[in-house]
């Protein structure tokens, strides 16, 4: 099949942006390295999407978006792009063994967790340290565990374990949280969570599996020793952009940076999403974007064959 348009990710950003794309009429083909649906996929509850009153779980919404591409003729390959280049009027999009010859691109590459590149991270990843509440959580059915970092992400993977575990000790680097306020209320009463704010992580310990976890207090630089059987870590997110360094306008953080039309600074490649130099990174901004980008490539594929 010939395709006019490439979508490199499936999350919410690149599936709406191939439903609009496709319904127009367009050769669509999505690629996607992992999961469609990105982190919204290992989301246990989404309530601030709109149109779903009582939230809406992460696997069904993320279901519900790839229908509806693939409903319109969107083609999805589970590929990882390797490069893209532009070729006369043309882009080149490489994957592994195989290259696509589009008219234009929309990058939703999205993000990937950030690490904290401490004492044992590394070396007891799978083991007890975890960056996914809704694939581990199971897992530690009864135990303690700690979640570091009080953001939205934080608490709300938190508020999912407490569904298995018997205790979470939430790690702040701040003196405060950074959460939305509903999302802090939800604790009030739920004695089964202590939160050490203020407090920074110095390594994760144990020899097989996570045994303990070592932090410190950053007003009297007095370090403990907390017996925990997990460890869930929620600092913020990388670019998944590094295929994309040299080809289109990145910022400082390797983030793409796009006019208001969702255009990069390579003619006929739009980015939409969580991969975008912005402030809110949220599924419905995504979607927007998504939207956004493909009526723009919409256009512009249009205006070549004319």
């Amino acid at each position: 099949m010939a395709h006019e348009l490439a979508i490199v990710g499936a999350g919410p950003a690149g599936l709406t942006a191939a439903i609009y794309a496709a319904r127009a009429g367009l050769e669509v083909v999505i690629f996607e390295r992992a999961l469609p649906g990105g982190y919204v996929a290992v989301a246990d509850l989404i309530e601030n999407y709109p149109g779903f009153p009582e939230g809406i779980k992460g696997i069904e919404l993320s279901e519900r978006m790839r229908k509806q591409a693939q409903r319109f003729g969107a083609e999805l390959i589970g590929s990882e792009v390797t490069s893209i280049v532009k070729s006369g009027e043309n882009i080149i999009v490489k994957t592994e063994g195989k290259e696509y010859k589009l008219s234009a691109v929309i990058l939703a590459t999205g993000t990937t967790h950030k690490k904290l590149n401490i004492p044992g991270e590394d070396r007891l990843r799978g083991r007890g340290v975890s960056y996914c509440a809704t694939c581990d959580g199971p897992l530690f059915k009864g135990k303690a565990i700690a979640v570091i970092g009080c953001g939205n992400s934080g608490l709300q993977e938190g508020r999912f374990l407490l569904n298995f575990v018997a205790h979470v000790t939430f790690i702040e680097l701040l003196s405060y949280m950074t959460a939305d306020k509903i999302l802090q209320d939800v604790y009030k009463e739920e004695a089964r969570a202590t939160f050490l704010l203020n407090h920074m992580l110095v390594s994760i310990d144990g020899r097989e599996r996570v045994q303990a976890i070592t932090v410190k207090n950053r007003g009297t630089n007095e370090t403990k020793n907390i017996k925990v059987d997990g460890v869930f870590i929620y600092v913020g997110v990388n670019p998944f952009s590094q295929f994309l360094r040299g080809v289109v306008d990145l910022d400082d953080e390797g983030f793409i940076r796009t006019d208001e039309n969702m255009e990069t600074s390579l003619r006929g490649v739009y980015a939409a999403g969580d991969i975008r130099a912005k402030q809110v990174r949220q599924i419905v901004t995504a979607c927007g974007e998504g939207a956004e980008a493909a009526i723009q490539a919409y256009h512009y594929i249009e205006a070549l064959k004319r």
